[in-house]
């Protein structure tokens, strides 16, 4: 994978196009931190790429879930105490 620093990006926009339509992709770089992908699409893949992207941030919310759920000891839980809290938490709401 190849890194590039915003202020590459700002001083040198050509080359950094050169480079993307080379490789395909590359991280871009704020202060040594990675702050955003650039990947190359036309109209033919622009769609598919977005979807795409979208099924990523999903699964990665889901397993940022199922860790926090590890990490509370409620990855245990069974449905009868699942539904428990909810039965308790309607009722508390009313």
């Amino acid at each position: 994978m190849n890194y590039l620093s915003v202020r590459d990006f700002r001083n040198s926009p050509r080359t950094v196009w050169r480079k993307l339509a080379d490789q395909g992709k590359m991280v871009v770089t704020n202060n040594g931190k990675p702050c955003a992908l650039m990947l190359t699409v036309d109209g033919e893949n622009l769609e598919e790429t977005m979807e795409m992207l979208e099924q990523t941030e999903v699964m990665r919310a889901v397993n940022r879930m199922r860790l926090g759920s590890v990490q509370k000891g409620t990855n245990t839980m069974t449905l009868e105490e699942i539904n428990g809290i909810i039965t308790d938490t309607r009722k508390n709401a009313l």
